[in-house]
Order: C-alpha cells, then sequence, then structure tokens
C-alpha cells in the first residue's frame, strides 16, 4: 500500500508543478518525469533472478518490483550560464520494499560553448547508457543485460566533473573527466554501507548515426558491514592466518575499470554494444572480469524486434591461498566459496512498440545459462540443480 500511495502522490506531484512551473518561476523551472510498469517471472522456484544491487527479484511468481520504477528530476536556469538539476527515483533496490534515492544534485556551469562543470551528486559515466540506464524509454531493451551493468554497481558520485565538447567537421568530440566518492549501500548477501573514493575519464565521439566511447575508472572500495565476510575475516585470525585476513578484508580496495562501446541508429537498423574489464589493483577477493554484449534490432514502424547476447567471464582473483590452510577443512572450504568465480551468459529476445506518444510497451524473454555456480542468479534453494532458466518480462516505459 505504501508504495502505491508514493507513486500516485509523485505523479500528482509531477503534473501539479508541471502545470504551474511556468507561472510561478517565468519559465526557468522545468519538472519532468519518467518511469516503468513491469511484470516478470521465472520458470522456476529453485534459483532467483535479480537485477543488479539488487535485493529481492524474481521467482516463479510474477513480480512487479525486478523492473518498475518511478522518476521525477527538476532543473531550474538560474542564468544562461548556470542551472541546477536534481533527480529522485524509487524502485527496489537493496531493499525488499520500494524505497526512493536522490540520484542526481548538482549544479551546472557553462563556462563557454565547449567547457563545462558539474559539483554535485553526478551520475558515474561508466557505461554507454550512464546518464539513462534507468530511464526504461530511452532503451531499447527492456533492461540493460545484468552480465555488463551488474559489474560496477556503483551509480553516481559526490564530487565534480569538467567537460569539454568540440565540433572537428562532422563529429563532435566529447571528453569528461570526474572525480568523487560514491556513498551508498550495495547488496552483498545483505545491504551493506560502503565508501568508494572514485575518478576516471570518458571519451566520446559521435557522427551521424555512429556513437563511439570509451570510458575507464578506479575506485576505492571500503565495506565494513558485510556479515559473511566479517565472520570469515574474524575465523583466519583466530586461525592463525593473520595475512589472509588482511587480503578479505574490504578495506581501500583499489578497482579499475574499463569499458568501449558502440552505438548505431541508422535507417532501421539499431545496434548497440559493450566490451568491459573489470580489473583488482589490491588483493581482494573481488574477481577480474571479463563481460561483453551485442544488441541488434530493426525498425519496422512503430515496431522494434531485437536479439542480444550478453557474456562475462572471470579472470579469477589475486588472493594467494597458503598450503596450510588445508589443514583446517571447514575453513579452507569457506575460502574456497569467496574465491569461486561466477559466470553466465545470457540470450534476449525482445520487441519494442512505440504504440502512443512517449509510451512504449516491451516484452522481452531472457535465456540465462549460468556457466559455473548459479552465474548471476541468487539464492538458491538448497539442494536444487541450477541449469538455464528463463525469464519472461513485459513492461510500460514512459515519459512525462
Amino acid at each position: 500500500m505504501k508504495k502505491h500511495y508514493l507513486i500516485a502522490t509523485t505523479l500528482a506531484v509531477a503534473g501539479m508543478a508541471q502545470a504551474h512551473a511556468g507561472a510561478l518561476d517565468q519559465g526557468n523551472l522545468s519538472i519532468t518525469g519518467f518511469g516503468t510498469l513491469g511484470v516478470a517471472k521465472l520458470d522456476t522456484d529453485d534459483v532467483q533472478f535479480v537485477r543488479y544491487n539488487q535485493a529481492v527479484g524474481v521467482r516463479k511468481t510474477p513480480r512487479i518490483g525486478l523492473d518498475s520504477n518511478l522518476g521525477l528530476q527538476a532543473g531550474y536556469q538560474f542564468s544562461d550560464a548556470l542551472s541546477g538539476t536534481a533527480q529522485v527515483l524509487t524502485r527496489k533496490s537493496t531493499s525488499p520494499e520500494f524505497t526512493t534515492d536522490l540520484t542526481w544534485a548538482f549544479l551546472k556551469l557553462k563556462v563557454n560553448d565547449e567547457v563545462t562543470v558539474r559539483a554535485g551528486r553526478i551520475g558515474l559515466p561508466a557505461f554507454t547508457i550512464t546518464d539513462y540506464q534507468n530511464v526504461g524509454y530511452a532503451n531499447t531493451m527492456m533492461r540493460p543485460p545484468i552480465e555488463m551493468y551488474g559489474q560496477v554497481p556503483i551509480e553516481n558520485i559526490d564530487g565534480a566533473d569538467l567537460t569539454y565538447q568540440h565540433a572537428l567537421g562532422d563529429t563532435i568530440l566529447t571528453a569528461q573527466g570526474f572525480a568523487g566518492v560514491s556513498r551508498g549501500k550495495l547488496f552483498v548477501t545483505v545491504a551493506a554501507k560502503y565508501r568508494a573514493p572514485t575518478y576516471g575519464l570518458a571519451l566520446t565521439a559521435e557522427r551521424g548515426p555512429v556513437t563511439l566511447r570509451f570510458a575507464h575508472l578506479n575506485a576505492s572500495l571500503t565495506n565494513h558491514e558485510i556479515g559473511p565476510l566479517n565472520g570469515l575475516v574474524s575465523s583466519l585470525n583466530g586461525a592463525g592466518f593473520p595475512q589472509l585476513a588482511r587480503d578479505f578484508e574490504l578495506v581501500d580496495k583499489h578497482v579499475a575499470f574499463t569499458e568501449v562501446g558502440l552505438n548505431l541508429d541508422w535507417n532501421n537498423i539499431v545496434v548497440q554494444t559493450e566490451y568491459a574489464q573489470r580489473r583488482p589493483q589490491s588483493t581482494v577477493y573481488i574477481p577480474g572480469t571479463n563481460t561483453w554484449y551485442l544488441m541488434a534490432g530493426y525498425r519496422l514502424g512503430k515496431v522494434l524486434p531485437y536479439y542480444a547476447h550478453a557474456d562475462y567471464r572471470s579472470t579469477g582473483t589475486n588472493i594467494s591461498v597458503p598450503a596450510a590452510l588445508g589443514k583446517v577443512p571447514p575453513l579452507a572450504a569457506a575460502v574456497t566459496g569467496f574465491l569461486s568465480p561466477s559466470e553466465q551468459s545470457s540470450n534476449l529476445f525482445g520487441v519494442r512498440w512505440d504504440f502512443a506518444q512517449s509510451v512504449a510497451l516491451k516484452v522481452q524473454v531472457d535465456r540465462v545459462h549460468p556457466r559455473k555456480k548459479t552465474g548471476g542468479l541468487s539464492s538458491p534453494k538448497p539442494g536444487a540443480t541450477i541449469g538455464d532458466v528463463t525469464v519472461i518480462g513485459a513492461s510500460l516505459d514512459f515519459v512525462f
């Protein structure tokens, strides 16, 4: 009941604010919104399908919490050079219930026609669709591939960025440098608070229907609240393995992430692809990964059928386990469990229908293949044998 009341209230406030914005401030205030009403189910109860950084997903019973969200964004133009933007987003993330978070809140200064500076809470430009990954209507697919977007669950930083944009003939070149600190919660068996100083660079080249992109970031992750991990660290110290315990402690552990992407929207052909590498720079149990996906579709009037394949593989961790740990079998098994990598691939089949202005209906079927362990799937039932699973979903995406 609370979530329904919250959604209804947000929509009502957005409508009233949009209607009166011009009268109140001579047109300097703009209020927009977006949302997705989605339902999805799995073909089994033996395991759970979740999106990145999500506590609760779906099993065999259809649920609306996997993909549904509601966002509201307000912008204010203080002068020709200075503006401000704030965005709130309601969804199911690290909590089993719908919660509302402040995802953006920044001031933007236009230094000149080519240089802008933003300061505040800004989106982390790790991926090709960072600026609109939560806006279902702006995406072809019903949901971004979890194989890719689960590699960096951090979405924003409190800090600043500087963007330089220059036209070179028919090509628009953009360079964005950013630095700040990400704070919030990550779901790793439990929801745990984290802190991650982060910095990096994103480069984009746009020419006609083609966009090429490169991004690199470094993050230093600290998280003291993962109960199972803390228990393992305590046991390792107690058993006389202090170095291994320090290796497992999630304190100032550096991780690098590099991504390249391509978007093509030419005539009726739509293509989107990304390749990424995550590499630990400190001794940490978080594995390195190689990840990619390719989506291709063909527009038939207002209908766009598409297919995508996504894949992630582990390059392992850089923790060295001493041979003496084998003399403590229960502890060795626990360490092996933490260090054993997950791998997964998926085939996605879907169709998008833009049947009304600013509204799109999508239907998507994911065939998920957990190659090692349970892949990106979670909460397996004890004794269950996890093989390929099928996710069926439909969504109504809209902007207002």
